[in-house]
């Protein structure tokens, strides 16, 4: 069965996207058709790479975590028309581990996260990640009650599936070649 990371790309306190993850997680879930897994780039304590004195004592763990998946699905929150500086951190750590595998993009922000999610189609060519195109895009105004609170709208359930309906085939078609 393929293993698909839900990889939470943000780091900041009070950030939503563990909310977000855990949703689109139980959304996959009920679809059978792949193990899902939640990778929190907090957990890992990525020091900022290539600056010396850091404590990178979770690269090696990270660098596992990522190679055990076949295709990933991003949740990416919109800092100024761009993805977080954590995730591009986390991204540039690895190389040959994203190489030939496959993503989705759940993004989220005032406009839906939608410039995060363009940026982080062109850093995953250059990495080998094939992304697929539907994209999930959550408003912070109709997707969270408050800005805070995530509640979804239906419609939202079937562009996470749409997106899965992409991802699966092209995870499986991927790691042929791997």
């Amino acid at each position: 069965m393929l293993k698909i990371g839900v990889i939470l790309g943000s780091t900041r306190e009070g950030r939503l996207s563990p909310q977000v993850g855990e949703w689109v997680k139980g959304v996959a879930g009920k679809r059978g058709d792949a193990e899902y897994e939640i990778i929190d780039i907090a957990d890992f304590k990525l020091p900022l790479l290539g600056e010396p004195g850091g404590d990178a004592s979770g690269v090696a763990t990270w660098s596992q975590k990522v190679a055990a998946c076949d295709g990933f699905v991003f949740i990416v929150a919109e800092y100024n028309h761009s993805i977080t500086g954590a995730l591009k951190n986390a991204l540039d750590y690895l190389r040959v581990e994203w190489n030939n595998k496959a993503a989705g993009i759940v993004s989220y922000g005032s406009v839906g996260g939608a410039r995060a999610a363009e940026h982080l189609r062109g850093i995953l060519g250059e990495l080998l990640v094939a992304d697929v195109r539907v994209h999930p895009a959550l408003s912070l105004f109709t997707d969270f009650e408050n800005g805070t609170v995530f509640k979804p709208k239906e419609m939202q359930v079937d562009s996470v599936n749409q997106m899965l309906d992409q991802l699966i085939p092209w995870a499986t078609a991927l790691k042929t070649i791997r």
